[in-house]
């Protein structure tokens, strides 16, 4: 291998320089694929480096798919698939949206710019009256949840109450089965801490949860994608994996699955038990976009019973991303056990956010608050797809609730390149190659319908339509 060039002044820590110049060179292919990489020992007496350096910078190839470890044997650059690059001219698709600057950019810019990739409801939609009188009703009750922690699993009468939600989805769980945490991405951070190691492989929804993605990926996963159809996760692709990869878990969002609407259907849930069943493998169900689906539909844990399945959930989408209130439910000695990572890495959640969810739960207001949004997205989502469809774009499905529709241009399309165009005039799309495991290139984007309501972003993409 050649020689790499490393600046110890320069900002960038030698880890990034070492695996981004080893990245480009299995891009360039001045490495094949099957090459044996120098040992770490030599690599760091050639560079000057130390071997935790070297450890830490192959760790995260192998956690990128760019090379594999041999027990034994050493490192080795991977056979990877050549992604299609849609444009001339080697473009690399996450160089023109990070995900990052677009989180940033999304949460600081989202009153001075037009927001059809945003993940959230727009803030006249939300129950801001509810919230405002459970404040001043909380604010005169004496104790000292105001000042102190809280108790590990969080607040007893929440808790109780989303015993009787999982309930009502024929989930039957006990308090020790449930725990509350800072919304969904917290739960699901909690079990990436209890089961992952570096180098433990984990299968992904491909398309997913980005943030999801770059969380696994800080733990030094490799995370494995599994192609989505329309009636979720592709299972025959999906057990071949399982053979190749031997994953412990699998991250899904089963229902109004994020980005593409698409609901898992009850074959398919199945079929994902037996492989659970069949490999030794955990479940982790994402549901945090259930209850704007207009039915009662499947859900793994609803046929598993939190045997295999890990349950998480969130009140941030359908009443407050601000209050950051969540939860997990899964077998005794798992809630226990992750509970445990809870109070080390976090201690307690908030018992004001969770005594103010109760009171807004337990005051009637949710159920037509739900009814309302549901009817509310219904209307736009039709209106979205017929504005979009009347661009030339193909729809990925007519998602039966939720905010979200996944739709493309046509096969060629650089969604990355036309989402970076559209930044530059406020407007914030969120691109397909965002939703990949490793921002591998798309022609798709995510509309959010709720967000589409002006007409800047249709005048935008239709001065880039092929038509």
């Amino acid at each position: 291998m050649p020689m790499i060039t490393l600046d110890p002044g320069n900002a960038l820590p030698l880890i990034d320089q070492i695996a981004n110049s080893i990245r480009k060179m299995i891009d360039h292919r001045t490495i094949r694929a099957g090459s044996r990489m120098p040992s770490i020992r030599n690599f760091a007496k050639d560079h000057g480096v130390s071997t935790f350096t070297v450890v830490q910078a192959y760790d995260r190839l192998v956690a990128m798919g760019y090379l594999q470890s041999r027990q034994g044997s050493g490192f080795y650059v991977s056979h990877r698939q050549k992604p299609h690059v849609a444009s001339e001219g080697g473009y690399v698709p996450d160089s023109a949206v990070d995900i990052v600057w677009l989180l940033r950019n999304s949460l600081e810019h989202r009153s001075s710019s037009t927001m059809p990739g945003a993940w959230w409801l727009p803030a006249s939609w939300m129950e801001e009256t509810g919230i405002k009188k459970s404040l001043r009703a909380l604010s005169l009750k004496n104790g000292e949840f105001m000042t102190a922690y809280g108790t590990p699993a969080g607040y007893f009468p929440l808790r109780d109450l989303v015993r009787s939600r999982l309930s009502g989805l024929g989930i039957e769980a006990d308090l020790s089965q449930i725990v509350l945490t800072s919304g969904v991405t917290h739960a699901m951070d909690l079990v990436s801490r209890y089961f992952v190691r570096s180098g433990d492989a984990v299968l992904v929804d491909d398309p997913g949860y980005f943030i999801l993605f770059g969380g696994l990926k800080s733990f030094g996963a490799k995370i494995v994608g599994v192609p989505w159809n329309a009636d979720g996760p592709d299972t025959h692709i999906m057990e071949e994996l399982i053979k190749e990869h031997r994953p412990r878990l699998f991250f899904t969002n089963t229902i109004l699955h994020n980005p593409t609407g698409a609901s898992i259907s009850q074959p398919v849930a199945y079929r994902m038990l037996q492989l659970a069943e069949k490999y030794d493998m955990m479940l982790v169900e994402d549901d945090i976009y259930g209850d704007f689906h207009p039915a009662n539909v499947t859900r793994l844990a609803t046929l598993d019973q939190l045997n295999r399945v890990i349950y998480v959930s969130s009140y941030s989408k359908t009443v407050s991303a601000s209050l950051r209130v969540g939860f997990f439910a899964c077998r005794s000695d798992l809630a226990a056990n992750l509970c445990d990572v809870k109070l080390l890495t976090g201690l307690s959640t908030s018992e004001i956010s969770e005594r103010l969810m109760y009171q807004l739960l337990t005051e009637g207001h949710y159920r037509k608050h739900m009814d309302k949004l549901r009817a509310k997205l219904l209307n736009s989502r039709q209106n979205v797809i017929s504005r979009l469809e009347s661009l030339g774009f193909t729809v990925h499905c007519d998602p039966e609730g939720g905010m979200f529709v996944w739709a493309r241009f046509v096969e060629d399309c650089n969604s990355a390149e036309i989402a970076r165009l559209a930044a530059s005039k406020g407007i914030m799309l969120a691109p397909g190659n965002m939703f990949r495991p490793h921002q591998e290139p798309s022609p798709w984007f995510r509309f959010n319908v709720a967000h589409c309501g002006d007409d800047a972003t249709f005048e935008f993409l239709a001065s880039c339509s092929p038509r």
